[in-house]
Protein backbone atom coordinates (compact mmCIF):
# COMPACT_ATOMS: atom_id res chain seq x y z
CA UNK A 1 0.00 0.00 0.00
CA UNK A 2 2.81 2.40 1.19
CA UNK A 3 4.75 1.59 -2.35
CA UNK A 4 1.63 2.39 -4.60
CA UNK A 5 1.22 5.14 -2.84
CA UNK A 6 4.83 6.82 -3.43
CA UNK A 7 4.43 5.74 -7.16
CA UNK A 8 1.25 7.56 -7.44
CA UNK A 9 2.98 10.53 -5.52
CA UNK A 10 6.08 10.82 -8.12
CA UNK A 11 3.91 10.23 -10.82
CA UNK A 12 1.69 13.09 -9.69
CA UNK A 13 5.27 14.66 -9.00
CA UNK A 14 6.86 14.16 -12.98
CA UNK A 15 3.38 15.42 -14.28
CA UNK A 16 3.92 18.34 -12.65
CA UNK A 17 7.02 18.97 -13.90
CA UNK A 18 6.06 18.24 -16.76
CA UNK A 19 3.30 20.64 -17.25
CA UNK A 20 5.90 23.30 -16.05
CA UNK A 21 7.95 22.72 -18.72
CA UNK A 22 5.49 23.45 -21.12
CA UNK A 23 4.41 26.32 -19.77
CA UNK A 24 8.33 27.50 -19.53
CA UNK A 25 8.41 26.12 -22.89
CA UNK A 26 5.64 28.41 -24.59
CA UNK A 27 6.40 31.37 -22.95
CA UNK A 28 8.70 32.16 -26.17
CA UNK A 29 5.74 31.26 -28.48
CA UNK A 30 3.35 33.83 -26.55
CA UNK A 31 6.04 36.78 -26.52
CA UNK A 32 4.59 39.44 -29.57
CA UNK A 33 6.62 39.62 -32.21
CA UNK A 34 9.36 37.96 -32.69
CA UNK A 35 12.45 36.81 -30.24
CA UNK A 36 15.46 37.64 -32.50
CA UNK A 37 14.48 41.15 -33.03
CA UNK A 38 15.92 41.76 -29.72
CA UNK A 39 19.45 41.14 -31.09
CA UNK A 40 19.23 41.42 -34.11
CA UNK A 41 20.54 45.44 -35.88
CA UNK A 42 17.89 47.79 -37.58
CA UNK A 43 17.09 46.54 -41.10
CA UNK A 44 18.63 43.03 -40.90
CA UNK A 45 18.22 41.40 -43.89
CA UNK A 46 16.11 37.78 -44.50
CA UNK A 47 19.65 35.94 -44.21
CA UNK A 48 20.28 37.31 -41.03
CA UNK A 49 17.16 36.61 -39.24
CA UNK A 50 17.10 33.02 -40.94
CA UNK A 51 20.53 32.66 -39.08
CA UNK A 52 19.73 33.88 -35.93
CA UNK A 53 16.54 31.96 -35.91
CA UNK A 54 19.07 28.53 -36.39
CA UNK A 55 21.51 29.64 -33.47
CA UNK A 56 18.73 29.95 -30.96
CA UNK A 57 17.08 27.08 -31.83
CA UNK A 58 13.60 28.79 -32.97
CA UNK A 59 13.06 26.90 -36.12
CA UNK A 60 11.60 23.76 -36.86
CA UNK A 61 8.08 22.70 -35.75
CA UNK A 62 7.20 23.40 -32.09
CA UNK A 63 7.08 19.95 -30.84
CA UNK A 64 9.95 18.58 -31.87
CA UNK A 65 11.60 22.08 -30.44
CA UNK A 66 10.20 21.25 -27.43
CA UNK A 67 11.63 18.16 -26.83
CA UNK A 68 15.02 18.91 -28.09
CA UNK A 69 14.67 21.80 -25.69
CA UNK A 70 13.36 19.33 -23.04
CA UNK A 71 16.47 16.76 -23.53
CA UNK A 72 19.05 19.64 -23.49
CA UNK A 73 17.50 21.28 -20.19
CA UNK A 74 17.57 17.74 -18.62
CA UNK A 75 21.45 17.90 -19.01
CA UNK A 76 21.77 21.20 -17.73
CA UNK A 77 21.90 23.40 -21.50
CA UNK A 78 19.56 26.05 -21.01
CA UNK A 79 20.51 27.63 -24.20
CA UNK A 80 22.79 31.09 -24.47
CA UNK A 81 21.82 34.54 -23.43
CA UNK A 82 20.64 36.55 -26.08
CA UNK A 83 22.27 39.42 -25.11
CA UNK A 84 25.76 38.25 -23.59
CA UNK A 85 26.37 35.26 -25.27
CA UNK A 86 26.82 33.78 -21.47
CA UNK A 87 25.08 30.00 -21.33
CA UNK A 88 21.90 30.08 -19.12
CA UNK A 89 22.73 27.84 -16.70
CA UNK A 90 26.44 29.06 -16.19
CA UNK A 91 24.58 32.75 -15.40
CA UNK A 92 21.91 31.06 -13.35
CA UNK A 93 23.99 29.50 -11.09
CA UNK A 94 26.49 32.24 -10.53
CA UNK A 95 23.43 34.59 -8.92
CA UNK A 96 21.54 31.71 -7.76
CA UNK A 97 23.62 31.14 -4.45
CA UNK A 98 22.90 34.76 -3.81
CA UNK A 99 19.07 34.79 -3.67
CA UNK A 100 19.00 30.97 -2.00
CA UNK A 101 21.20 32.73 0.94
CA UNK A 102 19.31 35.89 1.25
CA UNK A 103 15.65 33.27 0.94
CA UNK A 104 16.88 30.78 3.67
CA UNK A 105 18.54 33.61 6.06
CA UNK A 106 15.06 35.46 5.63
CA UNK A 107 13.13 32.64 6.42
CA UNK A 108 15.12 31.31 9.39
CA UNK A 109 14.97 34.82 10.79
CA UNK A 110 11.20 34.78 10.00
CA UNK A 111 11.10 31.32 12.42
CA UNK A 112 12.83 32.53 15.17
CA UNK A 113 10.64 35.41 15.28
CA UNK A 114 7.63 33.53 14.73
CA UNK A 115 7.60 30.25 17.07
CA UNK A 116 8.24 32.22 20.22
CA UNK A 117 5.79 34.73 19.67
CA UNK A 118 3.32 32.37 17.93
CA UNK A 119 3.13 30.10 20.86
CA UNK A 120 3.18 32.41 23.70
CA UNK A 121 0.26 34.25 21.70
CA UNK A 122 -1.65 31.30 21.57
CA UNK A 123 -0.82 30.64 25.63
CA UNK A 124 -1.78 34.07 26.66
CA UNK A 125 -4.43 34.92 23.83
CA UNK A 126 -6.58 37.80 25.12
CA UNK A 127 -3.61 38.73 27.01
CA UNK A 128 -1.11 41.71 27.33
CA UNK A 129 1.61 39.48 24.88
CA UNK A 130 -1.33 39.07 22.57
CA UNK A 131 -2.57 42.22 21.86
CA UNK A 132 0.74 43.82 21.64
CA UNK A 133 2.16 41.24 19.01
CA UNK A 134 -1.10 41.53 17.49
CA UNK A 135 -0.73 44.82 16.84
CA UNK A 136 2.86 45.41 15.86
CA UNK A 137 1.68 42.39 12.84
CA UNK A 138 -1.01 44.61 11.78
CA UNK A 139 1.64 47.37 11.73
CA UNK A 140 4.26 45.64 9.91
CA UNK A 141 1.61 44.03 7.67
CA UNK A 142 0.55 47.17 6.40
CA UNK A 143 4.08 48.40 4.95
CA UNK A 144 5.60 46.99 1.58
CA UNK A 145 8.33 45.54 1.58
CA UNK A 146 10.13 48.21 -0.56
CA UNK A 147 9.11 50.76 1.83
CA UNK A 148 10.35 48.56 5.07
CA UNK A 149 13.53 48.54 3.23
CA UNK A 150 14.02 52.05 2.30
CA UNK A 151 13.42 52.81 5.89
CA UNK A 152 15.78 50.53 7.60
CA UNK A 153 18.30 51.95 4.86
CA UNK A 154 17.71 55.19 6.64
CA UNK A 155 17.96 54.72 9.57
CA UNK A 156 20.40 52.24 10.29
CA UNK A 157 22.75 53.26 6.63
CA UNK A 158 21.94 56.67 6.64
CA UNK A 159 20.95 57.89 9.81
CA UNK A 160 23.50 55.85 12.12
CA UNK A 161 26.25 54.58 10.24
CA UNK A 162 26.26 50.89 11.49
CA UNK A 163 25.67 49.36 8.35
CA UNK A 164 26.12 49.37 4.66
CA UNK A 165 23.46 50.93 2.50
CA UNK A 166 23.80 48.53 -0.49
CA UNK A 167 26.29 46.44 -2.26
CA UNK A 168 27.37 42.77 -2.02
CA UNK A 169 30.58 41.00 -0.02
CA UNK A 170 31.45 37.95 -0.93
CA UNK A 171 31.92 35.39 2.05
CA UNK A 172 35.43 35.11 0.66
CA UNK A 173 36.50 38.34 1.33
CA UNK A 174 35.46 37.83 4.58
CA UNK A 175 32.75 36.60 6.92
CA UNK A 176 32.00 39.97 8.94
CA UNK A 177 31.55 42.53 5.93
CA UNK A 178 29.42 39.61 4.24
CA UNK A 179 26.88 39.48 6.83
CA UNK A 180 26.17 43.27 7.72
CA UNK A 181 25.68 43.36 3.73
CA UNK A 182 22.97 40.60 4.47
CA UNK A 183 21.50 42.26 7.49
CA UNK A 184 19.13 44.83 6.08
CA UNK A 185 17.85 42.58 3.44
CA UNK A 186 17.35 39.72 5.33
CA UNK A 187 15.54 41.74 7.66
CA UNK A 188 13.41 43.22 5.75
CA UNK A 189 12.23 39.96 3.62
CA UNK A 190 12.00 38.21 7.29
CA UNK A 191 9.65 40.77 8.65
CA UNK A 192 6.66 40.13 6.11
CA UNK A 193 7.26 36.46 6.40
CA UNK A 194 7.39 36.31 10.03
CA UNK A 195 3.67 38.18 10.57
CA UNK A 196 2.50 35.24 8.33
CA UNK A 197 3.98 32.63 10.53
CA UNK A 198 2.71 34.14 13.68
CA UNK A 199 -0.68 33.97 12.59
CA UNK A 200 -0.92 30.95 11.40
CA UNK A 201 0.80 29.08 14.46
CA UNK A 202 -0.84 30.87 16.83
CA UNK A 203 -4.27 30.18 15.08
CA UNK A 204 -3.34 26.25 15.07
CA UNK A 205 -1.40 26.25 18.70
CA UNK A 206 -5.53 27.26 20.07
CA UNK A 207 -6.44 24.70 18.59
CA UNK A 208 -3.86 22.09 19.89
CA UNK A 209 -3.98 23.81 23.45
CA UNK A 210 -7.78 22.08 23.75
CA UNK A 211 -7.00 19.10 22.93
CA UNK A 212 -7.23 15.86 25.13
CA UNK A 213 -3.12 15.36 25.15
CA UNK A 214 -2.67 18.59 26.32
CA UNK A 215 -4.84 18.91 29.34
CA UNK A 216 -3.42 15.50 30.12
CA UNK A 217 -0.36 16.67 30.35
CA UNK A 218 -1.11 19.77 32.61
CA UNK A 219 -3.21 17.13 35.28
CA UNK A 220 0.27 15.45 35.32
CA UNK A 221 2.04 18.86 36.41
CA UNK A 222 4.21 18.99 33.44
CA UNK A 223 5.34 22.78 32.93
CA UNK A 224 3.97 25.28 30.60
CA UNK A 225 7.23 25.51 28.49
CA UNK A 226 7.65 21.73 28.44
CA UNK A 227 3.83 21.36 27.27
CA UNK A 228 4.09 24.42 24.81
CA UNK A 229 7.36 23.47 22.71
CA UNK A 230 7.50 18.99 23.52
CA UNK A 231 3.61 18.47 23.02
CA UNK A 232 2.11 21.08 21.47
CA UNK A 233 4.71 22.66 18.83
CA UNK A 234 4.72 19.76 16.69
CA UNK A 235 1.77 18.92 15.70
CA UNK A 236 0.66 22.64 15.34
CA UNK A 237 2.79 22.78 13.20
CA UNK A 238 1.44 21.47 9.63
CA UNK A 239 0.06 25.17 8.29
CA UNK A 240 3.07 26.42 9.13
CA UNK A 241 5.32 24.39 7.25
CA UNK A 242 2.94 24.44 4.57
CA UNK A 243 2.98 28.19 4.22
CA UNK A 244 6.81 27.58 4.95
CA UNK A 245 7.45 25.97 1.83
CA UNK A 246 5.39 28.17 0.07
CA UNK A 247 7.31 31.57 1.30
CA UNK A 248 10.90 29.85 0.65
CA UNK A 249 9.55 29.28 -2.96
CA UNK A 250 8.16 32.40 -3.25
CA UNK A 251 11.25 34.49 -1.72
CA UNK A 252 13.53 32.15 -4.35
CA UNK A 253 11.56 33.63 -7.13
CA UNK A 254 10.31 36.89 -6.23
CA UNK A 255 13.30 38.87 -4.59
CA UNK A 256 13.12 41.30 -7.20
CA UNK A 257 12.56 44.64 -5.29
CA UNK A 258 14.85 43.44 -2.30
CA UNK A 259 18.02 42.36 -4.56
CA UNK A 260 17.69 45.33 -6.27
CA UNK A 261 16.84 47.92 -3.64
CA UNK A 262 20.13 46.76 -1.78
CA UNK A 263 22.61 45.64 -4.85
CA UNK A 264 22.77 42.32 -4.64
CA UNK A 265 23.78 39.90 -7.41
CA UNK A 266 20.86 37.43 -7.60
CA UNK A 267 18.50 35.92 -9.18
CA UNK A 268 16.13 39.28 -8.61
CA UNK A 269 18.25 41.53 -10.41
CA UNK A 270 19.27 39.34 -12.97
CA UNK A 271 15.55 39.23 -14.07
CA UNK A 272 15.31 42.62 -14.40
CA UNK A 273 18.33 43.13 -16.52
CA UNK A 274 17.31 40.06 -18.21
CA UNK A 275 13.56 41.86 -18.94
CA UNK A 276 15.18 45.05 -19.78
CA UNK A 277 17.46 43.74 -22.39
CA UNK A 278 14.79 41.30 -23.52
CA UNK A 279 17.01 38.62 -23.30
CA UNK A 280 14.41 35.95 -23.38
CA UNK A 281 16.34 32.40 -23.32
CA UNK A 282 17.58 34.09 -19.79
CA UNK A 283 14.16 34.91 -18.57
CA UNK A 284 12.88 31.09 -19.94
CA UNK A 285 15.64 29.74 -18.14
CA UNK A 286 15.15 31.63 -14.65
CA UNK A 287 11.54 30.38 -14.59
CA UNK A 288 11.96 26.86 -15.42
CA UNK A 289 14.69 27.14 -12.61
CA UNK A 290 11.91 29.33 -10.17
CA UNK A 291 9.22 26.50 -10.94
CA UNK A 292 10.84 23.56 -10.64
CA UNK A 293 12.42 24.88 -7.29
CA UNK A 294 8.85 26.19 -6.48
CA UNK A 295 7.45 22.27 -7.06
CA UNK A 296 10.22 20.17 -5.73
CA UNK A 297 10.29 22.58 -2.06
CA UNK A 298 6.54 21.90 -2.34
CA UNK A 299 6.92 18.36 -2.44
CA UNK A 300 9.28 18.42 0.57
CA UNK A 301 7.15 19.65 2.41
CA UNK A 302 4.11 17.09 2.01
CA UNK A 303 7.35 14.35 2.74
CA UNK A 304 8.12 16.56 6.04
CA UNK A 305 4.19 15.77 7.32
CA UNK A 306 4.63 12.22 8.29
CA UNK A 307 7.49 13.08 10.35
CA UNK A 308 5.59 16.01 12.24
CA UNK A 309 2.64 13.46 13.08
CA UNK A 310 3.46 10.03 12.75
CA UNK A 311 -0.45 9.42 12.29
CA UNK A 312 -0.52 10.53 8.48
CA UNK A 313 1.49 7.57 7.84
CA UNK A 314 -1.46 5.43 8.74
CA UNK A 315 -3.94 7.59 7.51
Amino acid sequence: MIKHEAVRYVAKLVAVLSLVSVATFLLLELIPGDPVDSVLPAGATPEMRTAATEQYGLDGPLVGRYFEWLGNALHGDLGRSMQSQVPVTDAILERLPVTIELAGLSILLALLIAVPVGVWSAYRAGGIFDRVATFICSVTLSIPSFLLGVLLVFVFAVSLGTLPVTGWTPISEGLGPHIEGLILPVVTLSAIEAVGFIRVLRNDMMATLQQDFVLSARARGLSSPRILFTHALRPSAFSLITVMGVSLGRLIGGTVIVETLFSLPGLGSLVITSITGRDFLMIQGIVLVVAVAYVLLNALVDLAYPVLDPRVRTA
